[in-house]
């Protein structure tokens, strides 16, 4: 058996290489979204009353260019205000997600977007949120957005 001193370094070595390693490996969509948005948004569900609901209407809202543009530009800027989604009334801010990567972003939008019944699913690009990040909006300039998309094409 090998003593306690002598095993507590192979331990640090061990889980330090264990940390650099997941902390370089990619993370999947699905890891991201938890992280990120599942604190709040659960499982795709939201939270009656307070947080809308994402899976099922990410992807019709990113079926138009208009509505993938709206979709970034609430990641990259956040949006405050009362909503309205699947016809129940919702009041959260929700904060910009601006620490993360472009690539990370669409990656969770895009994942979204699959869980829906749109398809085949629309893809949100790197791109579509580089250009949102390119213009910083009040979270109140967003909510305006979603009412101007709203009127053009309903958002569930």
């Amino acid at each position: 058996m090998m003593s306690f001193k002598r095993s507590l370094p192979f331990c640090i070595v061990t889980g330090a290489l264990s940390v650099l390693l997941t902390d370089c490996s990619p993370k999947s969509p699905k890891s991201l979204y938890g992280t990120n948005c599942g604190i709040c948004h659960h499982s795709g569900d939201g939270m009656p009353g307070s947080v809308p609901p994402l899976v099922g209407r990410i992807d019709r809202i990113a079926s138009t260019e208009q509505g993938r543009k709206y979709l970034a530009d609430v990641l990259m800027n956040g949006v405050s205000g009362p909503i309205k989604a699947n016809g129940e009334n919702y009041s959260a801010e929700m904060p910009p997600f601006r620490y993360l990567k472009d690539e990370e972003v669409a990656q969770i939008l895009t994942w979204l977007s699959e869980r829906g019944t749109t398809k085949p699913a629309p893809v949100i690009s790197k791109e579509d949120i580089a250009s949102a990040r390119a213009v910083r909006k009040s979270a109140g300039a967003v909510a305006s957005e979603r009412e101007d998309l709203n009127k053009l094409f309903p958002i569930p």
